[in-house]
């Protein structure tokens, strides 16, 4: 009887401790074309390379739902190659960019523009949000099936010109038409009008004041109602308020949420060391408010973790407020905060890559990504749990070269990000060329 061959793999991985959906083992993984071939054990015999993963802890790769990488139209803020570089050196594997450019990605048009700048030079996979308009609704159902489309976007509130959709009847045509799930930035801008004359000049603490959760919950209420009435899924971006989480636990048939890194680890006391720094839309708030986050993800009501990553110079962000400019970097500092949080003991490791992971995957259908199993894409964070490090400004790769974190030690890093089986970055360095390529959705998968 003949043996069975052994098979053999592009790369190996190596000792490693694989955290997948089978639960926590030293296991290797072995990568063939760009996917997972094989988990067990194996010799490095079977491979052409072979990458010593121990000590190490391999994590599916992380997809970060919301960033802002600012090009085309705000270059000095960020561009597709230096927010997609902050990625990759944070650990994270794919983004989905959000439409508020200089030209707006409204149209067919603006997301091929945007495609075509990420190929070759953007370091990690990519989707880009198309903005729903009061201009553009008649062209959502083919907009949010192109390929590299992440879906649709919505600002109800916190943002100007013809990306602002603030009124009802604006709101329940986009959701007639579409067939994805749309994402949300709910802030009620009736609301946000009447209570401008709250923030205080040079005090950014009143941010959240002005913006408070009655206009978050408000927002949302709304959105939630029509979505239930046109029988339609959305996701609700930045969670901010305690208000807003006891709400959206019992909508969960609808509406899937949204938390970022910044609302779970910031209160309204980085105010007073960091001002301007620290303002965001919607705002870091008060410390029952985080709380309530907290409660929210450990409940499982917190669907997925977002960034926001809105980078803006320091010298715009350190203009007296309410002249500053609300956003922050915040894609490179995503994993390394996160896993700080895991060592503390409020979250687990498997609830994390539900949030980063798992989670994205299964509320935006994205094919082969998400999971370390056979025959996705070889998408891995690998982090070395026991790590001290310091977070600098130095160290940050995004244009603006700040972050409010700097000076924070934390505990649990990212070591190596692999995207589609390329190792992109190992121990802080770059170690190949901008491979990056359109992350596919199963909703449009007849498209790509």
């Amino acid at each position: 009887m003949a043996e069975t061959p052994l098979p053999t793999f592009d790369l190996l991985l190596k000792g490693g401790t694989v955290v997948n959906q089978d639960g926590t083992a030293l296991r290797d993984v072995g990568v063939t074309g760009g996917r997972i071939a094989g988990i067990g054990s194996f010799s490095s015999a079977q491979a052409g390379e072979t990458i010593d993963c121990t000590g190490l802890t391999l994590l599916p790769g992380v997809i970060d739902t919301q960033v802002h990488f600012r090009e085309p139209g705000l270059e000095h803020k960020e561009d597709l190659e230096s927010g997609a570089r902050a990625a990759v050196m944070g650990g994270v594997t794919a983004v989905f960019e959000m439409p508020n450019t200089n030209p707006l990605t409204t149209s067919g048009d603006a997301l091929a523009d945007k495609i075509r700048r990420a190929t070759g030079r953007m370091h990690c996979d990519f989707a880009f949000f198309v903005g729903g308009t009061h201009d553009n609704v008649k062209d959502l159902p083919e907009l949010e099936m192109l390929p590299g489309a992440a879906g649709i976007k919505v600002f109800i509130g916190s943002s100007t010109g013809s990306l602002l959709v603030a009124d009802d009847p604006g709101v329940r045509a986009i959701l007639k038409v579409i067939r994805r799930r749309a994402a949300f930035h709910c802030e009620h801008e009736p609301r946000l009008a009447e209570r401008r004359n709250l923030r205080v000049p040079g005090d950014a603490s009143s941010h959240p004041v002005w913006r408070d959760e009655i206009a978050a919950l408000t927002a949302t209420q709304r959105l939630v109602t029509l979505a239930r009435e046109e029988g339609k899924r959305v996701h609700v971006l930045h969670v901010t308020s305690q208000e807003e989480m006891e709400y959206l636990r019992d909508q969960k048939d609808v509406a899937t949420v949204e938390v970022t890194p910044h609302h779970l680890t910031m209160d309204a006391s980085w105010y007073q060391r960091l001002g301007s720094l620290v303002q965001m839309n919607p705002p870091v708030r008060e410390a029952r408010h985080k709380a309530a986050l907290w409660r929210g993800l450990s409940e499982g009501v917190v669907d997925v973790l977002g960034s926001d990553h809105a980078p803006h110079t320091l010298e715009e962000k350190q203009k007296p407020y309410p002249d500053s400019p609300s956003g922050m970097t915040g894609v490179q500092t995503l994993v390394p905060t996160m896993l700080d949080h895991v060592n503390a003991g409020r979250l687990s490791l498997e609830r994390f890559i539900d949030l980063s992971s798992a989670g994205p995957a299964r509320i935006f259908n994205i094919a082969t990504k998400g999971r370390i199993a056979v025959g996705y894409d070889a998408d891995f964070t690998i982090v070395d749990m026991k790590r001290r490090e310091t977070i600098r400004n130095g160290w940050i790769a995004s244009k603006p070269g700040w972050t409010p974190y700097d000076g924070v030690e934390v505990t649990g890093w990212p070591v190596g990000t692999f995207v589609r089986g390329n190792k992109v970055m190992w121990e802080g360095e770059l170690t190949a060329p901008s491979l990056g390529a359109p992350v596919r959705f199963m909703e449009a998968l007849a498209k790509g």
